[in-house]
């Protein structure tokens, strides 16, 4: 497909600043790319990290920005009782409770437990034997803030030893992916200044850690390549994963979509698929 078939094809899917309420709508076709693109190439990670804590039956877990539920939905077929809580991206919660209370069950029938109610079941007493989070820390200004305020929250009264395990971008020479964000992200600096996108920093998940007062019990790294049948495929993954809406609110869809497909450029073959090798990191450590 051309860049010009390519960009009018996501002007119509995410609309521009002309339509009636063009963030009700953006949001809208990012939660449905978001789920019908972009979610599963994060798989290899949340296996990864279930197989190292030796995920089972009797487990309970509580995921931070649980998004359209599939990390839930992972942790539940080995066997875990789970919640989920989003706070960042509400529009993909009707996602996560068709996907999960078909498959699990309903709340009332000891199903999994979403959005406000989530941060309720993390409380005193409730005993999650896991705390997770699955948005990859390291590629936005201030994201290490917002995840050390949803760990306190999630961690306050809970009992002590609760394992936690946080995920990172890998080094920024082994993230394709987070590179090609970054010069999309360059769109939003006239308007949020310099640093609106970052790279991740090593000690990223080190510092929340910390500063959560938890104790550290091992990391690991995983491969977990971004692939598109296309590069239509690519840009809108990429754009459903709300790490350019910085950009997008300081120009139109247009033209974020052609600085995406700029960037995308080196990554695509010549049968016009898409593949970014990506590096994530993943921290375990415990409350004390």
């Amino acid at each position: 497909m051309g860049a010009h078939a390519m960009t009018s094809t996501l002007v119509r899917r995410h609309g521009s600043r002309h339509e009636t309420d063009p963030a009700r709508l953006r949001a809208a076709a990012r939660a449905r790319d978001w789920t019908e693109i972009q979610e599963r190439m994060l798989v290899p990670l949340q296996e990864a990290v279930y197989a190292r804590v030796g995920l089972g039956p009797g487990a309970r877990v509580l995921e931070l920005g649980c998004g359209a539920g599939l990390g839930l939905l992972l942790a539940a077929g080995r066997g875990a009782s789970v919640a989920g809580a989003e706070t960042e991206r509400p529009e993909l919660l009707a996602y996560a409770e068709r996907r999960l209370w078909s498959t699990v069950g309903a709340p009332s029938g000891g199903g999994p437990v979403l959005g406000d109610e989530a941060w309720g079941a993390a409380g005193p007493g409730a005993g999650h034997s896991l705390v997770v989070s699955f948005r990859p820390l390291g590629c936005t200004a201030g994201d290490g803030a917002v995840l050390g305020a949803q760990l306190a929250r999630a961690l306050d009264g809970a009992r002590r030893g609760t394992q936690v395990v946080l995920t990172g971008w890998g080094p920024p020479e082994r993230c394709a992916a987070s590179g090609v964000l970054r010069a999309a992200q360059r769109l939003a600096e006239p308007v949020a200044g310099p640093g609106a996108g970052r790279s991740a920093g090593r000690d990223d998940l080190e510092d929340v850690a910390s500063a959560a007062g938890l104790r550290l019990e091992g990391s690991g790294r995983v491969s977990c390549p971004f692939g598109y049948p296309d590069q239509e495929s690519a840009v809108r993954g990429l754009l459903s994963t709300g790490l350019l809406d910085a950009a997008l609110a300081a120009t139109d869809t247009a033209r974020l979509a052609k600085e995406l497909g700029e960037a995308l450029h080196p990554y695509t073959g010549s049968d016009g698929s898409v593949w970014l090798p990506n590096v994530f990191r993943y921290l375990v450590a415990r409350s004390v």
